[in-house]
């Protein structure tokens, strides 16, 4: 999605929507979601896009990767047999799953072209890739389906898995295990290597919790504003780093750093890193006004982070955020690594227990005044996807995908939100790199762009600021 976008021509021809539905008999009951799971910021469908290239090894025996995939998840069902539920607003206010066995709605599609036309959706626009996923048809918006899927079939014998899954019931680690499993059953196993596990009691916030007013960590009258915003002209694009432009910017970072007094240089991680560039740059970007606050979120996980951990096939959200929070003159004025060192201790936030309480009671209070946080431009979310796993362990009898491509998804009026995406395997030159996908109001990307471009010719001995 970045300057090459491709915006050819697209005609599908869908067949009828079927309903897949659990191979066994599976438990009718009602399941309450976490307190997390109940934030109602990730209340949304996520729609992810996974690319196949054909299967170049055995031509003559390909076999219909839609029947594949239709039985493989009738099989998965048995095991993540809340997927086949609906999504219910329980006595209490919160969501949970009726288990019913209802089934996941599956729509199969055939294109009229073959997927390197499309260059297997490197730098796809955005309407060209809705087409290839489908919002959830539920009749009754009330009782949504937490998981729909659409198989679309091209020419060459390559096809793209389009899956929407309820953000309510799955974080990307656990929609990476649905997908894993998916793949495995697919490919011949009998179960998954991985049993999924509910345990939602688990992140839960306590019944004795007092009512408190919610607080903001930006009080509203002091948060940067952008001349773009409000706008509904959004533009998204993917931004691919290679391992070279991210190795001299660390290489850069650690030379500032070290200041001739400390016998150990500062070990700045990949995410640490690009997340304080990213952030200044989108500041920039936007034009924020200097005396506003602006935030940096991460969303780190918390499954091994709990005493005892979550059990490892636990499925549901299992992250909290942890917060940087500078005035725009501040973030700008700084040098870069010390912004980076910022995020750095950031991240040791969680791992103190009592953070990860009180993180998940906020959301409860939250929840109770249906507060939603609103995408202002001021804050950047970072949710890093590239040790999910995604690109690899997938594979359906068509080897391992080639490209995974997020769907923009409207959180946080889709401004705030960034993803470091694993690089597709189409670009041999982008292994170690990573893809930054952002949404930004149209008039401001061209900045953000010049920014990026700045990153991949600058020198270790320029300034980055």
């Amino acid at each position: 999605m970045e300057n090459h976008k491709k915006s050819l021509y697209l005609s599908l021809d869908s067949k009828d929507i079927v309903i897949v539905k659990p191979s066994k008999p599976t438990p009718s009951e009602i399941l309450s979601l976490s307190t997390i799971d109940n934030d109602p910021n990730i209340n949304i469908l996520c729609q992810t896009i996974y690319v196949y290239k054909p299967n170049l090894d055995f031509p003559n025996d390909q076999k219909d990767p839609a029947c594949v995939i239709k039985e493989a998840l009738s099989k998965a069902l048995v095991y993540y047999y809340p997927l086949a539920g609906k999504i219910t607003t329980l006595d209490d206010g919160k969501l949970g799953i009726n288990c019913n066995g209802d089934g996941v709605p599956f729509l199969e599609s055939n294109a009229n072209c073959e997927l390197s036309s499309l260059h297997y959706l490197e730098g796809i626009d955005v309407p060209t890739a809705q087409k290839l996923v489908f919002d959830n048809p539920s009749q009754d918006q009330t009782s949504p389906h937490p998981l729909v899927f659409k198989v679309t079939k091209f020419l060459c014998g390559g096809f793209i898995i389009g899956m929407g899954l309820s953000h309510s019931v799955c974080d990307g680690y656990g929609a990476s295990q649905f997908y894993r499993a998916l793949a495995e059953l697919a490919s011949g196993k009998n179960e998954p290597s991985l049993k999924p596990v509910w345990e939602r009691e688990r992140l839960t916030a306590k019944s004795t919790l007092k009512e408190q007013p919610f607080q903001f960590l930006i009080d509203k009258t002091s948060i940067a504003t952008s001349p773009f915003l409000p706008t509904k002209e959004i533009s998204h694009e993917c931004f691919n780093l290679n391992g070279e432009t991210i190795k001299r910017l660390k290489m850069k970072l650690t030379k500032q750093s070290d200041d001739g007094k400390h016998v150990m240089k500062e070990n700045f991680t990949t995410l640490e890193t690009l997340g304080a560039y990213v952030w200044r740059s989108k500041v920039k970007a936007l034009k924020l006004n200097n005396d506003g606050k602006t935030m940096f979120c991460l969303a780190v996980g918390v499954r091994k982070l709990l005493d005892p951990p979550l059990h490892e096939g636990y499925y549901g959200n299992a992250f909290v955020a942890s917060n940087v929070v500078l005035k725009v003159k501040e973030l700008n004025e700084k040098p870069l690594f010390e912004v980076v060192k910022l995020i750095k201790e950031s991240k040791k936030l969680p791992l103190n227990k009592e953070y990860i309480k009180n993180s998940i009671n906020m959301l409860e209070i939250m929840r109770k005044g249906n507060i939603r946080i609103e995408g202002t431009g001021a804050s950047l979310v970072l949710t890093d996807w590239r040790q999910l796993g995604l690109l690899q362990e997938v594979d359906f009898g068509w080897k391992d995908s080639v490209n995974i491509v997020p769907v923009p998804w409207n959180m946080f009026g889709f401004v705030d939100l960034c993803l470091f995406l694993p690089p597709s395997k189409l670009d041999s030159s982008m292994k170690g790199g990573v893809r930054i996908f952002v949404s930004l109001p149209k008039a401001s990307m061209a900045k953000f762009k010049e920014e990026m471009e700045f990153l991949k010719v600058m020198k270790v001995d320029e300034d980055s600021s």
